[in-house]
Order: structure tokens, then sequence, then C-alpha cells
């Protein structure tokens, strides 16, 4: 049984439980991706198994949970606790510590705006949470922004599985173009924000 078939499974046996669980350990471990559950529960919605509505809603509280979790423990273990038990135990959940120190430094130079743009690039969605935790960013505002991201993204996989799902070339198709899109955005406001900084040195 591949990654795909075993998603289907446990969505047809757990319904939307299945859904929120599986959107949950995609943030807790990156190889679960949201690309194949939320357009899978979506095509599952389109056959009268489900409700889109409900699909959408399930994938945001797994999602959300997760979230909400890796925040804490970012908040409430120091910096040294966590990379020693990411070299210990990230092997399990295939994080390595260079990656927690990449998002942890996107946090420090860009702020805020990446907890909401991290919600819809893979991998980055995974490690994002505990960085905004470690920096005590506030959790409503960290949740704010993460709801705002993850509604956004998993309304769009899900609707993509719900219109296209029979069709598997159109919809890979349009997730590369939509994550070259998210890509570009990004790339455009760090440049923007660099901008800024070289700005605000040259001023003083």
């Amino acid at each position: 049984m591949n990654l795909t078939e075993w998603i289907i499974s446990i969505m047809e046996q757990l319904g939307y439980l299945g859904i929120a669980l599986l959107m949950f350990l995609d943030n807790i471990f990156p190889p679960i991706p949201s690309e194949i559950i939320m357009p899978s529960a979506g095509y599952s919605a389109s056959q009268g198994q489900l409700t889109l509505f409900g699909v959408i809603i399930a994938g945001c509280f797994g999602s959300l949970l997760a979230a909400a979790l890796l925040y804490w423990i970012g908040y409430k273990f120091n910096h040294d606790s966590i990379f020693r038990f990411v070299d210990r135990y990230g092997r399990y959940m295939f994080i390595k510590s260079s990656d927690v120190k990449k998002s942890l430094d996107w946090f420090e130079h860009y702020g805020h705006r990446i907890v909401f743009f991290g919600r819809m690039i893979p991998a980055v969605r995974s490690l994002i949470s505990i960085p905004a935790g470690m920096s005590h960013m506030p959790f409503w505002k960290f949740m704010f922004y993460s709801g705002l991201g993850t509604i956004i993204w998993t309304t769009f996989l899900a609707c993509v599985g719900f219109y296209f799902g029979e069709n598997q070339q159109l919809m890979q198709q349009i997730f590369s173009q939509v994550s070259h899109g998210i890509i570009l955005i990004i790339l455009v406001i760090i440049a923007i924000l660099l901008y800024r900084r070289q700005l605000r040195k040259m001023k003083n």
C-alpha cells in the first residue's frame, strides 16, 4: 500500500476525524503531505461521501491543533533543550537541527509575516511554529496568522480535489504553478523588507 492509498483508507474508515488526524500529522511529520490529504478529501466530497465544508473544517482543525502544540513546545523549552531533542529524536520526524535553525533565522529576519506564508509551504509549515513559540510571539497573533494561512491553503487544496480530482495531471499543474507563485510572493516581500532596511541604514 502506497502513501496515497493509506491516506484514502484512513479517511474512508474515520471520515472527518481521519482528515483532522492526517492534517495534524502533516504538520508534525513533513513526509505526510497536505497536497495529497486535502485534494483526496475534496474528491471524496465530490463523490458525496463527505461535504466540502466539513472537509475544510476538519483539515483546518487538525492543522491548527498541531501548530498550537509545536508553538507550545517552542514557548516552554529553551533553545538548547529543543536542539538537543531534535538532535536525538528529530530523525524519527524527518527534522534536523539545521532545519529548526533555518526556520528560526527566517522568523527573526522576516517577522510574523512568515507565519502566514509558512502555512502554505511544505516543510516550512511543520517548523515555523517552533521558532514562533521560542520568540514568545503572542499566541493570539500566532493563531491569527496561522489561521488565515491555513484556511486559505486548506480550502484551495480541498477545492482542487473537489473540482479537478479526476484529472490528476491537471491537479499537479495547478499545485506546481501555485507553489511557484507563493514562493515568488515571498521573495518579493523579502526583497522589499531588505530594501527598506537598507534605506534605514543609509538614513542613519
